[in-house]
């Protein structure tokens, strides 16, 4: 059985603003399934539908083979759900914050007690379990809230970008516990996540979404493979009318496959097989057409290349965005305190 089967997904919000626009993806139990894209590319709202927040403007989703809008009780028992932001709350301990999670899902006392327990001792949290959840430090409040998504058990657990604003080695103990649950628990687990290099440790397929369609999905090694070739990242120490037809030139170039630019005027040219005998040619080509070259690069397909490929845009920029707002919320609920 599917875990997830979502089929012509449509939401459309007060205005006519199309966020999710005909998505269809299957997840399989124990997958741990990648949802890639920037800010208001309709990932959030694709969870909100299949989680039942939502309701689809149109469509079907079926979580474990349960309709989530003719049954959201059975499917929800189901699920577990970590946001972006954080929902704990500052004011109670760590335990009280899973107590009063246990309660929502009508969890007994010794229930919560018992699996209480296990999750903080999962996430190491057992020995800070009756400090304030305002003493803990940002990778702390983001363990403890996927803890409280964890209580009830799903087998289905989403988590919304769950390593956003942390620091590195915050965000690799939150990748170890992400393969503790899938291959202890076998649970099968829904990421969102700006960082490519996070998709490619953990995710068994990604989906790239932008403006609420889905534009590529596979495993992270096919799609990396299927852009083929090596791609060289040129830079030029200026920018005038010359630059142009010296990119006109250079997309002529036998084994040049692609070229695309950015605005602050980095190019990223594909080529069909080794780029290290294209980048000579390159520099004389630069040098004929009186543009110099200030740094060239050659590297091997990553995600961050798939995701140009589909978007024409790096996601680094986006990340980097929502990085400082996290971190600013962050800040103010010190300052608050």
């Amino acid at each position: 059985m599917e875990a997830v089967v979502v089929e012509d997904l449509v939401k459309v919000y007060r205005g006519g603003i199309r966020a999710v626009d005909g998505v269809s993806f299957s997840i399989a139990e124990q997958e741990v399934f990648g949802f890639l894209g920037p800010n208001g590319a309709g990932k959030s709202t694709t969870i909100k539908c299949v989680i039942g927040l939502l309701r689809p403007t149109s469509g079907r989703i079926r979580v474990f083979g349960v309709d989530v809008e003719k049954d959201p009780g059975i499917a929800k028992r189901t699920i577990g759900y970590a946001a972006q932001e954080t929902a704990v709350d500052d004011q109670l301990t760590g335990w009280e914050n899973l107590y009063l999670q246990g309660r929502f899902y009508r969890l007994s006392r010794e229930e919560i007690r018992r699996r209480g327990e296990e999750v903080l001792r999962l996430f190491g949290l057992w020995e800070r379990r009756n400090d304030l959840a305002q003493t803990y430090s940002g990778g702390m409040l983001k363990r403890l809230d996927i803890a409280c998504a964890l209580l009830h058990r799903p087998r289905l657990l989403f988590l919304d970008e769950p390593t956003l604003g942390l620091d590195v080695q915050t965000r690799k103990a939150i990748w170890d516990y992400i393969r503790k649950l899938r291959e202890e628990q076998k649970m099968t687990i829904f990421l969102t996540t700006h960082y490519m290099e996070e998709a490619d440790e953990l995710c068994d397929r990604v989906a790239i979404i932008d403006r609420g369609r889905i534009l590529a999905l596979d495993r992270p090694g096919a799609l990396k493979a299927a852009l083929g070739g090596d791609l060289i990242t040129l830079k030029f120490a200026s920018a005038d009318d010359r630059v142009p037809s010296l990119l006109s030139a250079i997309r002529a170039l036998p084994g040049v496959r692609d070229l695309r630019s950015s605005p602050d005027g980095v190019h990223w040219i594909r080529v069909e097989q080794r780029g290290d005998r294209l980048i000579p040619e390159l520099v004389q080509l630069a040098l004929a057409h009186g543009v110099p070259v200030d740094s060239v690069r050659l590297k091997r397909p990553t995600l961050d290349d798939v995701y140009l490929h589909y978007t024409g845009r790096e996601i680094r920029e986006a990340a980097s965005s929502r990085e400082e707002h996290v971190r600013a919320r962050i800040l103010q609920r010190r300052v608050r305190r």
